[in-house]
């Protein structure tokens, strides 16, 4: 077998973010893209009903997804990528044992996923060659007892800090109706790029209202900050997928680069302003989706009180124009005027 390449810590966990941002867009970009156009025709024929049951699935795959190509990324070999992968689902939290047996709860905990998957990794590497003609016993006995158990230890506590961000966001709500919109478009702008769940933070304090109107809009300031800039030094495919899909599959270079707070805090701000102004409204479902299926737009419309067509155009103009035109006129300034960063913070280097 080669010689296992050394890794700097910064390169490992760009490795691992790097694989991570890849399962993330293959596991989240078909019910994303398709998810709301089968759910309104599965009443027209039955093929689209099954189709949607495809795509609602194919997101519970994201946790394997991670600690296959996390493993691909490291050119693990078959059995090791096979550990790592069981490593991660269990650790994921996405199965919940009960009484009745187990239960399918979504796509689990992202945090835990990449704590374990990294450690289980580094594992992996370290162990390599060590067991000789056993290593295919017992690597996946060991590990998968050892490790496995040590992610269903640590995802209660590492669970917790999605509570933790849920507390704040639940004061916040508690606010001025512009000042909440303003802070919770930024959070959720932070959020969404981030390994947080910005559904499940959503869900546990049931954000509705204006505050999941405010939500939305911030994801959608994100993925219009990261289109804008996607656009510059990206192909055609990325910056697509980040529209249709999710901004996370930018966390590796949110977390590299720092300065790109700037413009999503900034855009998210602006955009949270028009938020309040044309009173953007949700459910505890729809926040946290943002573009993504165009749940948040969709949700806003239904709460509408005005003709179609002028709904249509408010939510164009708050989902829409706003954070686009500020994504846009943000970026031009950090990058052409004032210098702070260049485009190359947006290449994407999730392979």
């Amino acid at each position: 077998m080669s010689q296992t390449k050394k890794y700097t810590f910064k390169e490992f966990m760009m490795t691992v973010l790097g694989g991570v941002s890849i399962a993330i867009i293959v596991g989240l970009v078909p019910n994303a893209i398709a998810g709301e156009i089968f759910k309104a025709l599965q009443d027209k024929a039955s093929i689209f009903k099954s189709m949607l049951i495809v795509v609602n699935i194919s997101q519970l795959a994201v946790p394997a997804l991670v600690g296959a190509l996390v493993s691909k990324e490291f050119n693990l070999d078959l059995i090791e990528t096979g550990v790592v992968t069981m490593i991660t689902f269990i650790s994921s939290g996405s199965i919940k044992p009960t009484d009745k047996g187990f239960m399918i709860a979504g796509i689990g905990d992202l945090i835990n996923s990449i704590l374990m998957v990294s450690i289980a990794v580094f594992v992996v590497l370290k162990l390599r060659g060590k067991f000789g003609n056993l290593n295919i016993v017992l690597l996946p006995l060991l590990l998968v007892v050892i490790l496995g158990s040590l992610g269903l230890f640590t995802l209660p506590h590492v669970s917790s800090l999605t509570g933790a961000v849920g507390m704040l966001v639940e004061k916040i709500t508690t606010l001025q109706p512009l000042l909440m919109s303003i802070l919770l478009s930024m959070i959720f702008a932070i959020l969404i790029i981030s390994p947080f769940s910005t559904v499940a933070v959503a869900l546990a304090i049931g954000l509705s209202g204006l505050g999941s109107g405010a939500a939305n809009i911030g994801i959608c300031s994100t993925t219009a900050v990261l289109v804008i800039g996607s656009s510059k030094v990206n192909n055609a495919g990325t910056t697509i997928a980040v529209l249709l899909g999710s901004p996370k599959m930018f966390m590796k270079n949110w977390i590299a680069h720092p300065k790109l707070n700037l413009p999503l805090v900034l855009t998210s701000a602006i955009s949270g302003v028009f938020a309040y102004i044309f009173n953007i409204q949700g459910t505890p479902a729809s926040a946290g989706f943002g573009f993504s299926g165009l749940v948040g737009p969709i949700n806003a419309i239904s709460f509408m009180k005005n003709g179609f067509g002028q709904n249509l155009l408010v939510a164009f103009i708050a989902f829409f124009l706003v954070p686009f035109a500020a994504s846009f006129i943000i970026n031009k300034v950090f990058v052409d005027i004032l210098k702070v960063y260049d485009y190359k913070v947006y290449e994407f280097r999730g392979k």
